[in-house]
């Protein structure tokens, strides 16, 4: 199971820096770049509520689902 984070395209189109994201969530700027960058191994659910706030967004705006593919497994047709 992959999760993808898209909070970079997310703070693109809202054209907010992720210092500020920081200072308006209260979360420490290395904390969040941590979830930026995928390398988050969990995330709370009162900091991703926060984040929705901010960002005017839905989790799913930010947090993307992807299967990994099955070796040797063939694609249906």
């Amino acid at each position: 199971m992959t999760i993808r984070v898209n909070l970079d395209r997310v703070l693109l189109e809202r054209r907010m820096s992720l210092t500020e994201l920081a200072d308006r969530v209260g979360i420490t700027l290395a904390n969040l770049s941590i979830l930026k960058t995928g390398k988050a191994r969990a995330v709370r659910f009162s900091t991703l509520s926060a984040l929705c706030r901010e960002l005017d967004c839905q989790p799913a705006d930010i947090l993307v689902y992807e299967p990994e593919e099955e070796e040797g497994k063939v694609a249906a047709e």
